[in-house]
């Protein structure tokens, strides 16, 4: 069974498995996590966010990024325009502490200490052997990476500037 198989099984404390019962969320992080199987490099956040990762399955990318419809989310464009700026969109991967979706299809929330624990094997297995970089201070919180400020909430320009300072 792959890592996206046992995602799909997983359960995540209370949180929202975008992945359970879709078989097209899955296929495309499957591909999207085939597509950067030699990144050596890895962005962190903190969790799968309602108009993001819970609708494309991708972390950091909403479904109107992959298919021109559907819900933006801020964070995901944020992000998504700055590694194009620096053209490295292709050699990074993207992932969060949490893959699954703490919240409800309108909101999200703070993942909790057990939702982060029962997460902890997906983390370690994407982030084994790359260079790590947390996005935002749920992810500082758990890894023992350099930090760059989340995009959202008016922490776009700060993004901005502490991935360029890290020279990705």
């Amino acid at each position: 069974m792959d890592v996206v198989d046992q995602l799909a099984h997983a359960r995540i404390g209370a949180t929202h498995n975008q992945y359970a019962r879709s078989e097209l969320r899955r296929d495309r992080l499957r591909a999207y996590l085939e597509s950067r199987a030699h990144a050596e490099v890895i962005l962190v956040g903190e969790a799968a966010g309602y108009r993001g990762a819970r609708v494309s399955g991708i972390p950091f990318t909403s479904e109107r990024q992959l298919t021109g419809g559907g819900p933006a989310e801020a964070s995901a464009t944020i992000v998504q325009r700055v590694l194009a700026e620096l053209d490295v969109t292709d050699d990074v991967l993207l992932w969060n502490v949490v893959p699954t979706h703490p919240g409800t299809a309108r909101s999200n929330r703070r993942p909790t200490r057990s939702e982060v624990r029962a997460a902890r094997p997906f983390l370690d297995e994407l982030t084994r052997g790359r260079r790590v970089i947390a996005v935002g201070r749920v992810a500082a919180e758990v890894l023992a990476a350099p930090y760059v400020r989340h995009p959202s909430h008016g922490g776009a320009a700060a993004f901005a500037e502490g991935i360029r300072t890290l020279a990705l």
